[in-house]
């Protein structure tokens, strides 16, 4: 079970890099950027996920997920914060997921936590976050690639070069490696 932390750690870092691989292609402006005043922009997705990792990796094993000071409505306004605040917003709300995660033993796994007073295991509790991060993720890079259109960077295997990347690949040995190796 071991292995499971690190590999619930890899997936987040390769989720952070894809958030982070798509606004560095992005201005500020793109960043807080709407569809319309219902829509979230990448910013305000930013806030929100950095809200929702501090309130349920602080205290972890301890305390509710769901914190008493966390003001979730509020995440999805939007913030007139620069661009630095924002980053060491999610920069620390990333590092405490992380942090946290390397704190969890074996004999951890099978206990309760509580999310908004609903019980669950420290693995259900971790498989709730990493589904939600991903999502929110994909909204970032969804978001991010609309606004860039045709001046986009992929961030995964390009358009029409699956055969050499598949190519590349199998004229490797075998062997055990993580999909974050390929990014």
């Amino acid at each position: 079970m071991e292995s499971y932390i690190s590999s619930v750690e890899r997936q987040l870092l390769y989720y952070r890099k894809l958030a982070e691989e798509t606004i560095s292609q992005l201005t500020y402006s793109q960043i807080c950027w709407r569809a319309d005043e219902e829509a979230n922009s990448i910013a305000i997705i930013m806030n929100h996920m950095a809200g929702n990792m501090r309130s349920r990796f602080l205290d972890f094993l301890c305390s509710d997920g769901e914190k008493s000071w966390r003001d979730r409505d509020a995440e999805f306004e939007p913030q007139d914060v620069p661009l630095s605040q924002l980053l060491d917003m999610w920069n620390d709300a990333w590092d405490c997921v992380i942090s946290t995660l390397k704190k969890i033993t074996i004999s951890d796994l099978e206990r309760i936590v509580y999310i908004r007073n609903e019980g669950h295991t420290v693995v259900e509790a971790v498989n709730r976050q990493v589904a939600h991060y991903a999502y929110h993720v994909g909204q970032i890079v969804f978001i991010g690639r609309m606004l860039k259109g045709l001046s986009w960077q992929c961030l995964s295997i390009p358009r029409g070069r699956s055969t050499d990347y598949n190519d590349d690949k199998f004229s490797r040995d075998n062997g055990i490696r993580h999909f974050t190796d390929n990014v």
